[in-house]
């Protein structure tokens, strides 16, 4: 944890949260802590209390959701000038996280205790459009998940969730491993090995050592 703000992170918060009032901006960085976290850390657990709100300034991060045995499922990403919808919920009412987060990169957050949610929602107009717009936000991106998992074969989960990755990381190229997207999808390392082949053959995907890289994988097509 980094107790004052450094001058670069505070530019960074402010470029990437550039919709804030400025008067926003000043309370927010006035209260707030800097906090980092390395690519791979778990920077909120299932069961945890919440203690802040976590904007990210730098990096990217996963959620996942776990089931009683361990299983995750991957839900979404959090990217720069984005907060985790739920953190906001559950910070407000000192509720337990239902979901998991990791750091998929180094990670840049600032941190808003919890005891100024709710001056921030009645002194600052911005933040309460910015807490309606994520919760509007992440509320149609899990229905499009819930859609997935309800309705859709594996493959079409895997190809849904590689479209969500290249799109994420904005790339052609994304470094992962079979056995990482199995655990994303809560599958096994056999089935999606025989999954990727297939799009391979097919010359949609190129199979690299941990990277899969991007090549006829057009958003209205399906490889099968």
């Amino acid at each position: 944890m980094i107790e004052v703000i450094p001058e670069d992170v505070k530019q960074k918060f402010e470029s990437e949260f550039k919709h804030f009032s400025p008067d926003l901006k000043s309370f927010l960085t006035e209260v707030g802590l800097a906090k980092e976290f390395r690519e791979g850390e778990e920077m909120m657990r299932t069961g945890q209390y919440f203690k802040h709100t976590m904007l990210v300034v730098d990096g990217k991060v996963k959620l996942y959701r776990e089931d009683e045995e361990g299983n995750e499922f991957l839900l979404y990403y959090l990217e720069p000038g984005s907060a985790c919808a739920l953190s906001m919920i559950c910070a407000t009412r000192a509720e337990q996280s239902q979901v998991k987060a990791v750091a998929v990169e180094d990670v840049t957050a600032l941190a808003i205790p919890i005891q100024y949610m709710d001056q921030l929602m009645t002194d600052h107009k911005s933040w309460y459009y910015f807490v309606l717009e994520t919760y509007r936000s992440r509320f149609e991106e899990l229905l499009t998940v819930i859609d997935q998992v309800a309705f859709r074969s594996m493959d079409e989960k895997l190809l849904f969730y590689l479209r969500r990755q290249f799109k994420a990381y904005q790339s052609d190229t994304i470094q992962t491993t079979h056995q990482q997207i199995a655990y994303d999808l809560n599958s096994s390392r056999e089935v999606i090995s025989r999954l990727l082949k297939k799009m391979e053959q097919k010359g949609f995907v190129a199979l690299h050592r941990n990277a899969i890289e991007r090549k006829n994988l057009d958003q209205d097509q399906f490889p099968w």
